[in-house]
């Protein structure tokens, strides 16, 4: 899938709850008037997160005045899941931020035996609503057609199956065919018990990467070898 040359063009991008009678949210319109210094007239794109998008221009405060018809973005390749372990300080906000940018379609943070940060439910509700957010603000930046799913924090039992799911483990052979979904572990890497998993294992490079890092990764092999930049090996 290549993005179209109009949506990448834009002086901005924007999510919208209708592309027929479109309106910007308050934070929105303040990002492209305030942050973005956008003038009246200048052109924008707006989504409705799910693949539909069309031009526009910017009209002021919440207003996008129509400027092309309805267009429609597919995704022509396996849906690429990234789970990864919560981490400490603001290296969850970065994987999110990255992971939305480089084109991931489902982002699932878990708690594994090993990770060091635990939420309660109160906070675990706060956090998600944080990385919703940042999602939102990397694929207007990004100019994404599409919003990413960010899955609520769940345990590494809930997501851990399925043929086509793998553990990221240091020295495992690289990303093959039949991947969609690459699970990468804390600081501490994965307990014994997690690695008895009945899962395929792959490797991430040649050298020990952070744990950020190897969400990010995994990430942008997964989109390299689904989109046919890349060939993956049998």
């Amino acid at each position: 899938m290549s993005p179209d040359p109009l949506l990448v063009a834009s002086s901005a991008h924007a999510f919208v709850d209708s592309l027929e009678s479109p309106l910007l949210s308050d934070i929105d319109a303040h990002h492209l008037d305030r942050v973005l210094r956008l003038r009246k007239g200048d052109a924008i794109t707006i989504s409705d997160g799910v693949g539909g998008w069309r031009p526009g221009r910017f009209g002021g405060g919440a207003l996008v005045e129509l400027d092309g018809e309805i267009r429609r973005t597919t995704v022509d390749h396996p849906a690429i899941t990234i789970g990864f372990s919560l981490l400490k300080g603001d290296r969850n906000e970065l994987i999110v931020q990255k992971l939305t940018e480089i084109g991931a379609q489902r982002i699932a943070p878990i708690t594994t035996d090993r990770t060091i940060v635990r939420w309660d439910a109160a906070r675990a509700r706060t956090n998600h609503e944080r990385f919703v957010r940042i999602a939102r603000e990397a694929a207007m930046q990004s100019r994404r057609a599409f919003l990413p799913v960010v899955e609520p924090i769940q345990s590494f039992t809930s997501i851990a199956h399925g043929e086509a799911t793998a553990l990221a483990v240091a020295g495992a052979p690289p990303i093959g065919a039949g991947t969609t979904t690459v699970l990468v572990g804390p600081e501490g890497g994965w307990s014994p018990t997690e690695l008895d998993f009945p899962m395929r294992r792959i490797g991430l490079g040649p050298n020990i990467l952070r744990a950020e890092t190897g969400a990010i990764v995994a990430c942008a092999l997964l989109v390299a070898f689904l989109t046919g930049q890349v060939t993956p090996t049998p």
